[in-house]
């Protein structure tokens, strides 16, 4: 029987943030310069809520609408609130999750703050 892991033990540490306030170029640069396809976007407030910007999100809002990355601010084409993964979760029910959310990357969240992020090909490395 294959013994699963939790969402913290396969979650990436690299936690790369965005201000929401940024032009997509700015956010667009700063993927390519950490290497990642997503970006969190901080809270403004403790009542506030974090989001997620990813790489479909800057194709589906700017690229194929032929809008100018330093004309649109992050904001604008953001998810929010970010949908995130407890860390105690079953890398088996990470996946399912994923999948039924129609995402590929969330954060995964330990007493109310993000300690690391699972993309789905972290699932896919693990087996």
């Amino acid at each position: 029987m294959k013994t699963f892991k939790t969402a913290s033990e396969i979650a990436s540490p690299t936690l790369v943030y965005v201000d929401g306030l940024a032009s997509v170029r700015e956010a667009i640069d700063l993927m390519r310069e950490k290497r990642v396809d997503y970006l969190f976007i901080k809270k403004r407030s403790e009542q506030d809520a974090n989001g997620i910007v990813v790489i479909s999100d800057i194709i589906r809002g700017v690229i194929a609408k032929d809008l100018k990355p330093e004309e649109v601010s992050v904001y604008e084409i953001m998810t929010k609130p970010a949908l995130s993964i407890p860390s105690t979760l079953n890398s088996r029910y990470v996946s399912r999750l994923l999948l039924n959310s129609k995402i590929t990357v969330a954060p995964v969240e330990e007493n109310g703050n993000y300690i690391g992020v699972i993309h789905l090909r972290d699932i896919v490395y693990t087996y």
